[in-house]
């Protein structure tokens, strides 16, 4: 069987761990092998459901008091273990920050290779090797790869591909796992959270309005803002701006910054390089407002208007206002 990590936080299970699902049974299927999948630090009925209604036809949970929360250290103890003992075809997890560092420590625990960020993966028909192409630099460059492992530990590259349940959901076999785990896992695990902002963020906003240099000042925000706002959005800048000190390195959209997934990016005065197309380049679809017809985020964009922003934002505003009104 091919077992998938299921990432969650206190029980919600994460995006990354449907699209982890369905790279998993899209795997399975070519490998002829069944989809279990590894349930840490939780027993939610409504999580093993959702596994199901992802194709997985049995899901393995383990609890416990170095599990109460996230921790590299003890889930990656806890998937080794469930390894060493269900001996899986492969290993896969969402190639979250937190499901890349996990199936790293899963590595370091049961000295095999790991593979991360896969969005192609052809599993071994004989060769003795697999082979996928993974991402590299967020998703600038594609690196095809082979792998030589008796276990294949692997992450699907994270937004490669749309989570989509089974054609046929399943009600998944449920088995507890005890594991005993030292208590010295436990040095990493998440023990407080500070809410930093409320309602709508960066990530998971469903329209960003991002702003460029050629916004001109942080006064010169307050058109996005006041747009985002109508819209129920967000607005985001590129690097530039928070170097020249306009926004706070929380709202900027990048490699170094946040990488967003809305329905729509809005992105004025934005050149587009490509530390800021990395971030950007998942959104579902991008309309882009630049003087410059030849600006790489003009040519990358489903749309471009070619025009002032100072000129276009307050038009747009204006004319949801008369709509609406």
């Amino acid at each position: 069987m091919l077992l998938a990590v299921l990432e969650h936080d206190r029980g919600a299970m994460d995006e990354a761990a449907r699209e982890a699902l369905t790279a998993g049974r899209g795997l399975a299927a070519q490998m002829g092998v069944p989809l279990h999948a590894a349930l840490i630090g939780a027993d939610d009925a409504e999580l093993v459901a959702e596994a199901g209604a992802f194709g997985a036809e049995a899901v393995y949970t383990v609890v416990g008091d170095v599990l109460a929360d996230f921790g590299p250290e003890g889930w990656g103890e806890a998937v080794a273990e469930l390894i060493r003992r269900l001996n899986p075809a492969a290993a896969l997890a969402g190639g979250s920050e937190r499901g890349n560092e996990v199936m790293a420590q899963v590595a370091a625990r049961l000295d095999l290779p790991m593979v991360a960020n896969c969005i192609d993966i052809q599993p071994d028909s004989g060769s003795g090797e697999w082979t996928m192409t993974r991402q590299q630099w967020g998703g600038s460059l594609l690196e095809d790869a082979r792998l030589q492992s008796k276990l294949p530990l692997l992450t699907s590259g994270l937004h490669a591909l749309a989570a989509q349940p089974a054609d046929s959901p399943v009600a998944p076999v449920i088995q507890e796992m005890g594991v005993d785990l030292d208590p010295s896992l436990a040095r990493t695990m998440v023990k407080d959270r500070v809410v930093l902002e409320a309602g709508v963020t960066l990530p998971t906003a469903p329209v960003v309005i991002g702003g460029g240099r050629g916004v001109g000042s942080a006064e010169a925000f307050a058109p996005l803002e006041e747009l985002a706002g109508m819209l129920g959005g967000r607005v985001g800048c590129s690097r530039a701006v928070t170097n020249n000190g306009w926004r706070p390195h929380s709202d900027q959209v990048g490699q170094t910054g946040t990488r967003i997934t809305p329905e729509i990016y809005i992105a004025t005065g934005i050149s587009g390089a490509i530390q800021h197309w990395v971030g950007a380049k998942a959104s579902k679809h991008i309309l882009a407002i630049n003087i410059d017809p030849e600006a790489n985020m003009v040519v990358k964009a489903d749309w471009a208007v070619i025009a002032d922003l100072h000129e276009m934002i307050p038009a747009i505003t204006e004319e949801i206002k008369r709509r609406r009104a």
